[in-house]
C-alpha cells in the first residue's frame, strides 16, 4: 500500500468486517469479537500499536515480518512507521479468532495476526528475518508521564491597523461579496459525485424544490424505522487568524454550533467536536498563535460551553523553504482550525433549512450574538476590497451562545420557526440572499442606524429566523426567557416582487432581481462546471436560475403513501426468503433489504463469496436481488465482471441456472446488478 493514496474498496471491506462484528454483539447469545480497535494514521503502527496496548495497561510482542506488506525490501523501521491507509489495529481474544477470521474471509478482507498482548508491561518488536528486536522498551517509558517539554519560541506582537472602509459602494459590495468563492454557490463541488448514497440521509447540502446548496447541517436517520438520527456540521474562520488567532478558533467552534442548531438536538452538551489543527510551527509567531488558540478553545471556551473535543488531528509543518538564485525563500500558511461538530438528533423531520416560505405573513429576525459590534476585520467584504485591518468578529459571550442554542431548540420544538440560516461568511446580507435563493422569493432587507456596511457584512455569530407574524408574541416570549430579547432585531420581510432590496433607514440603497443576484452568486460554480463537464447542460442549469415559473422538484402524489396496497396480497405470517446479493463495491444492499422486509419478505444477506465457497445455496430462496452501486469499480463492463464470477465457476453457474429454471422464483437487478 502507498502512503496517502486511498483504496476505497479495501476501506469498504474493512468497514463491512467491523459492522459484522458489532452486529454480533447486538444479537442475543453472541459477543462482538473486537475488544479494542484503533485506526492506523499518523505514525503508522509505531503509534497505533502502543496506544492500543496501553488501553489495556499491558505489554505486547509484535513480529514485524507478519505485517502484510507488498514491498519485501522495506526495513523494520519503514514497516513500523509508514502511514499506509485503510488499516486498523484490532485486539481479539484468542477464543474469538476463528469467528473474526471467518468474517474477514467472507468479506475478502486481508488481515494478519502480528502479535499478542501480555502482562509484561514491555513493548517488544521482533524481526524474524534478522533475529533482532528493533523495539524493546517499557510501556511506561513510552506512554507514561514524561517530563513536560519546554519549547522556546519567537513571539510576535500583532499590530492590527484600523479598517479603512471609506468609499465602499454598497451596490459594488453586494455584487462582489456574492461572487467571492467563500460565499458563492458550491454546486460544482457537490455535483462532481453522488451527494447522497443510501436511504438514511435526511438532509444533505441542497435545500428546497430548486435544490440550492445552502444547508447549514447534514442529518442522517439512525435506522430505516426511526426518526432519530445524527447531525454533522463544520465551522472555520481561518482568515481571522491573520489578525487574531484565538478569535479564529473561538469562531470556528461557534460557527459549528450555530450550524448544528438547525437540527433538533436535545442539549448543547450532547455535541462532540473534532478539531483539525494546521500551523507552521517554527515560523516566528506561529507557535505563539497555536498556543493561544488551543488555550482559548480547549481550556476556556469549550469548558464554559460544556462541550468536549474527544478527537482531532494536526498538521504542524504548514511551511516550505527553498533556495534559488535570488536566495532563500519561505512560504507559510497561517494558523487554521477546522471544527467538525456531531450530535444525536431527536427528530430528523424537524431539521430547519434556509428556504423562505411565502404562504403566510412573516418577519425575518436577526439574533445578533455579536451584540451590535459589527466588526469587519478579515471579513469577506474586507477581502474583496483588499482592505486589511480592523478588529475581527469574535465570540462575545459563551453564556449567550448557550442561550441561543437552547432558544432555537425550544422554538423549533414548538413549531414556531419556518426557516433558519446562520450568519457567517458574507454576513447578514449573504445569509438573507441565500434564504431568498432557496425559497425563490424576494426580500426587503431593512437596516436602521448609521453603520449600514457593518450591519450588512459583519460576520459576527448569529442567525436569521423566519417566523409567522401571528406567532410573534410566542417567539418573543421564548427569546426573552433565554435572555436574548435585547439582541434580536427585525431585519426584513419577504416580498412578492422577487427582488432583493436593501433599505437603509427606510430608503432603498440597492435593488436587484432575485434571479439576477442568484446568477451572480452561481457564476463561479457555473464556469467551473462548464469547463469540467458538459458546457451545454451547465449553461442550461445556469439559465434556469432566472426562470420564475420553474416549479422545481414539486411532486404531486395521487395516492396515499401510508396505504399498504400489498397487505391484501400477502398471506399473514408468510414471508418468502429473498437473497440480497453482494459483490465487491455493491452498495445500498441494506436499503434494498429494508424495502423487501417492509414489503413482507424475509431478506437474507448473501455475499457472492458465500456461494462460491459453498457456504450457501440458492435453493431456499424465492427471490435473488442483485444490488447496484459501484460493483467492480463501476467502470464500463462492471456488470460483466460480476457475471463472469458466476459463469466461470462451475458449481455457482449451476446453482444460478437451477434457480432461474424454477417456477417459483423471481430475480431483480438494479444498476450494475441489472447489467450482471
Amino acid at each position: 500500500a502507498s502512503v496517502q493514496r486511498g483504496n476505497p474498496e479495501m476501506q469498504r471491506r474493512a468497514q463491512q468486517v467491523i459492522d459484522a462484528c458489532w452486529q454480533l454483539g447486538a444479537s442475543d447469545g453472541h459477543d462482538n469479537p473486537i475488544v479494542i480497535i484503533h485506526d492506523v494514521g499518523a505514525g503508522g503502527l509505531s503509534n497505533a500499536t502502543p496506544e492500543l496496548i496501553d488501553h489495556s495497561q499491558l505489554g505486547g510482542c509484535i513480529e514485524i515480518q507478519d505485517v502484510p506488506n507488498a514491498e519485501p525490501g522495506m526495513s523494520p523501521l519503514e514497516i513500523w512507521c509508514n502511514e499506509a491507509q485503510e488499516r486498523y489495529m484490532i485486539a481479539v481474544m484468542p477464543e474469538d479468532l476463528d469467528t473474526f477470521s471467518a468474517i474477514c474471509e467472507r468479506e475478502r478482507c486481508i488481515y494478519a495476526v502480528i502479535g499478542q498482548m501480555d502482562d509484561s508491561g514491555q513493548l517488544t518488536v521482533t524481526d524474524a528475518r534478522t533475529g533482532d528486536n528493533p523495539v524493546d522498551m517499557q510501556m511506561q517509558d513510552l506512554l507514561g508521564k514524561p517530563p513536560q517539554t519546554r519549547k522556546d519560541v519567537i513571539s510576535v506582537a500583532r499590530e492590527v491597523p484600523a479598517a479603512k472602509l471609506d468609499g465602499v459602494d454598497i451596490a459594488d459590495a453586494c455584487q462582489r461579496v456574492l461572487r467571492f468563492p467563500t460565499v458563492a454557490d458550491k454546486s460544482f463541488l457537490i455535483h462532481i459525485g453522488d451527494r447522497t448514497v443510501g436511504g438514511l440521509v435526511s438532509q444533505d447540502q441542497l435545500v428546497g424544490p430548486w435544490q440550492v446548496p445552502v444547508s447549514d447541517v447534514g442529518v442522517t436517520a439512525r435506522s430505516f424505522d426511526s426518526t432519530a438520527g445524527e447531525a454533522m456540521a463544520m465551522g472555520e474562520r481561518t482568515p481571522v487568524a491573520t489578525l487574531n488567532p484565538a478569535a479564529s478558533g473561538r469562531l470556528a467552534v461557534g460557527e459549528s454550533i450555530t450550524n448544528l442548531a438547525a437540527a433538533r438536538i436535545g442539549r448543547l452538551a450532547d455535541i462532540r467536536l473534532s478539531a483539525n489543527w494546521m500551523a507552521a510551527c517554527g515560523y516566528p509567531g506561529e507557535d505563539q498563535a497555536l498556543f493561544e488558540t488551543v488555550r482559548a478553545v480547549g481550556s476556556e471556551l469549550c469548558r464554559e460551553l460544556g462541550i468536549a473535543i474527544p478527537v482531532g488531528k494536526d498538521s504542524l509543518s504548514m511551511q516550505t523553504r527553498w533556495d534559488d538564485d535570488e536566495g532563500s525563500k519561505n512560504v507559510f500558511a497561517p494558523l487554521s482550525l477546522i471544527v467538525s461538530g456531531f450530535a444525536p438528533v431527536l427528530d430528523v423531520r424537524k431539521t430547519l433549512t434556509p428556504q423562505l416560505r411565502r404562504d403566510a405573513a412573516t418577519s425575518l429576525l436577526l439574533i445578533d450574538l455579536g451584540e451590535g459590534r459589527n466588526r469587519l476585520g478579515a471579513s469577506c467584504l474586507s477581502q474583496v476590497f483588499d482592505l486589511p485591518g480592523g478588529a475581527p468578529a469574535d465570540v462575545v459571550s459563551a453564556g449567550q451562545l448557550q442561550n441561543f442554542f437552547a432558544a432555537i431548540q425550544a422554538l423549533n420544538d414548538a413549531g414556531l420557526l419556518l426557516a433558519y440560516h446562520d450568519r457567517s461568511d458574507g454576513g447578514l446580507y449573504a445569509a438573507l440572499c441565500e434564504m431568498a435563493f432557496a425559497g425563490r422569493t424576494g426580500v426587503d432587507i431593512r437596516i436602521a442606524g448609521d453603520d449600514l456596511i457593518g450591519a450588512l457584512f459583519s460576520e459576527e455569530l448569529g442567525a436569521v429566523v423566519q417566523v409567522r407574524d401571528e406567532d410573534r408574541a410566542a417567539v418573543d416570549a421564548i427569546l426573552a426567557q433565554h435572555h436574548l430579547d435585547d439582541i434580536v432585531a427585525d431585519v426584513g420581510i419577504v416580498n412578492d416582487d422577487r427582488e432583493i432590496r436593501v433599505l437603509h433607514n427606510g430608503e432603498a440603497v440597492f435593488v436587484a432581481g432575485r434571479g439576477e443576484l442568484q446568477q451572480v452568486w452561481a457564476e463561479v460554480s457555473y464556469r467551473m462546471q462548464a469547463a469540467r463537464d458538459n458546457p451545454m447542460t451547465a449553461r442550461q442549469q445556469f439559465d434556469a436560475i432566472i426562470d420564475d415559473d420553474d416549479p422545481g422538484l414539486s411532486p404531486r402524489i395521487p395516492f396515499d403513501p401510508q396505504e399498504d396496497i400489498a397487505a391484501p396480497l400477502i398471506n399473514t405470517g408468510a414471508r418468502p426468503r429473498v437473497a440480497i446479493l453482494r459483490e465487491q463495491g455493491v452498495n445500498s444492499h441494506n436499503e434494498m433489504a429494508a424495502a423487501f422486509h417492509r414489503a413482507g419478505f424475509e431478506p437474507v444477506d448473501v455475499h457472492m463469496s458465500d456461494i462460491l465457497a459453498g457456504r450457501r445455496t440458492l435453493q431456499s430462496f424465492k427471490g435473488a436481488i442483485a444490488c447496484g452501486g459501484f460493483s467492480f469499480g463501476d467502470v464500463l463492463g462492471a456488470g460483466g465482471g460480476w457475471a463472469k464470477s458466476v459463469l466461470f465457476h462451475e458449481s455457482t453457474r449451476t446453482a444460478f441456472q437451477n434457480f432461474f429454471n424454477r417456477d417459483d422464483t423471481f430475480t431483480l437487478g438494479v444498476c450494475n446488478g441489472c447489467q450482471m
